[in-house]
């Protein structure tokens, strides 16, 4: 722990150098704007700036592509929160509830607590990396395909709760979610699956053009006619911004939970911060007494996954900087931007390249207050937002989402894919079908499908072999639970009541 502090005080001597503060200060203003701008995607972003950092200095460069991906995360809750339109995947669950507080007035409460929930999470994160990171690393050494396909699995089936209704819509959203994942190209055969002759579908739907058409196409298909404001009331003070006591000691469980969550999915390499989101609003939901209020505006389901979703981004450089493994697409850019400059990643890299280890440490706590900074006086202009009419207000947004999916692959296929999810996903809210569950199931399937096919390949075809191991045997454990529970459920919520004959009380 004395290690820690020491390396953690060297750190600020690095991120507070004026030359290294002026590219963390970028950096998180790059990634704040990118994430309230619909479409425009951190991956992107970041892709178009690395051959800036080539010469940039090695804790430059990497100080400011961290901040543009730490710093998209606080941007990206205003759309979900505000318009509907999740403009990163892991948001996409926070319109569940999020959403639902700005049409009953309660947008500026809902982005405040996201505000506290940032801090926590992202502060819990940070803290995880200082002291935990070298033990904690090793955890991931533990988790083989089996453990790896097991979780998931409990995950999809947790995700079945995210749908207000009957559990069998969310299983069958869940099920159509893995159907739409297997579109594009077997890496394991290299033969095309569900292309439909369609040469754009061999590298798979785009996952932007998937959220971004199920919720926000959608949201603007069902609100078209609509020539009122977003809420009644356009004038808010940021007295009305500030959620009150009974709102902060109601969400403060969830924050916690859902940063304990978001932490330990970020120790596993490809889970990252999209599944813990959605892990952390499906347990929400089945540990409240109330679950009927998600989907209508708790504000437990805006605190737990946003607090999750900054704990697993800030942990996600854990195993990216402790073991070389990136956990999704934008830690693999980082891995390249180091290694461009001749730095190698992995358990020597915090007693070779202290510098830059520790500076990144000390800037994500420089970079998350700045955020707060930038982000509270600014809460009131994005709540006024919510005085424009639908009428001017989505076709602009649908403008900005059009540039933003275009831009990912430069694909006009991605524009007319993001319009068509845009269809279904009105026709299914005219049908009472949630879409959050379609999603949960494009993310995982391609993890789930390539860890049970390496699994039963380890196995020569014996599926014991997910019982066999402990961690597995766990996860499996509390899938059937769960399974059992919703059975039970279902059949108890269908069994009549006993009615006693009258004569009985004569």
């Amino acid at each position: 722990m004395d290690a820690g502090l020491v390396g953690l005080m060297h750190g600020f001597s690095i991120a507070l150098d004026p030359h290294n503060l002026m590219w963390c200060f970028l950096g998180v203003l790059i990634g704040n704007m990118v994430g309230v701008l619909p479409g425009m995607g951190v991956l992107s972003t970041i892709s178009i700036l690395l051959p800036l950092t080539f010469a940039m200095k090695p804790v430059a460069a990497l100080l400011m592509l961290s901040g543009i991906y730490y710093g998209a995360q606080y941007g990206g809750a205003i759309c979900s929160i505000l318009l509907n339109l999740p403009c990163h995947p892991p948001h996409a669950v926070t319109c569940l509830d999020g959403f639902p507080m700005t049409r009953q007035g309660r947008g500026g409460v809902a982005l405040g607590i996201t505000m506290l929930a940032a801090i926590i999470g992202a502060a819990f994160g940070i803290i995880q990396m200082i002291f935990m990171a070298p033990y904690i690393a090793n955890i991931a050494f533990k988790f083989g395909p089996q453990e790896i396909c097991a979780l998931m699995l409990l995950g999809l089936l947790a995700g079945s709760t995210l749908a207000k209704g009957s559990p069998i819509k969310g299983v069958a959203m869940t099920l159509f979610g893995i159907l739409l994942s297997l579109v594009g190209t077997d890496v394991n055969t290299g033969s095309e699956r569900f292309t439909f002759g369609f040469l754009e579908l061999s590298d798979g739907m785009e996952l932007v053009a998937v959220s971004l058409g199920l919720f926000g196409i959608a949201e603007f298909l069902k609100s078209v006619n609509s020539l009122s404001p977003t809420v009644k009331a356009a004038k808010l003070s940021y007295r009305d911004l500030r959620p009150s006591g009974r709102d902060v000691r109601q969400a403060l469980p969830a924050i916690f939970r859902g940063t304990f969550i978001g932490s330990l999915c970020s120790l596993i390499p490809g889970t990252g911060p999209t599944i813990a989101s959605f892990i952390a609003y499906a347990t929400e939901k089945k540990l409240s007494k109330t679950p009927e209020r998600f989907g209508h505006g708790a504000i437990e389901g805006v605190a737990s996954p946003e607090a999750s979703t900054h704990s697993a981004v800030q942990g996600d450089f854990i195993p990216t900087m402790s073991l070389g493994i990136p956990g999704d697409a934008v830690m693999a850019l980082l891995l390249g931007a180091l290694m461009i400059h001749g730095i190698q990643p992995g358990p020597r890299l915090i007693v070779e390249q202290p510098d830059i280890f520790w500076g990144l440490i000390a800037s994500f706590w420089i970079g998350n207050i700045m955020l707060v900074f930038l982000n509270v006086p600014m809460i009131s202009v994005w709540v006024k937002l919510l005085s424009v009419p639908y009428r001017f207000l989505y076709p602009t947004a649908l403008f900005f989402v059009c540039i933003g999916v275009f831009a990912a692959r430069n694909e006009m296929f991605d524009v007319a894919a993001t319009l068509a999810f845009g269809a279904f996903g009105y026709l299914l809210l005219q049908l009472g079908f949630e879409p959050a569950p379609i999603l949960l199931g494009f993310v995982l399937g391609p993890r789930l499908e390539e860890n049970f096919r390496r699994s039963v390949l380890l196995s020569r075809g014996s599926l014991e072999t997910f019982i066999d191991r402990p961690i597995s045997a766990f996860f499996v454990g509390l899938s059937v639970l769960l399974v059992v529970a919703q059975v039970y459920a279902a059949l108890r919520k269908a069994k009549p009541p006993v009615r006693v004959p009258e004569a009985a009380f004569d």
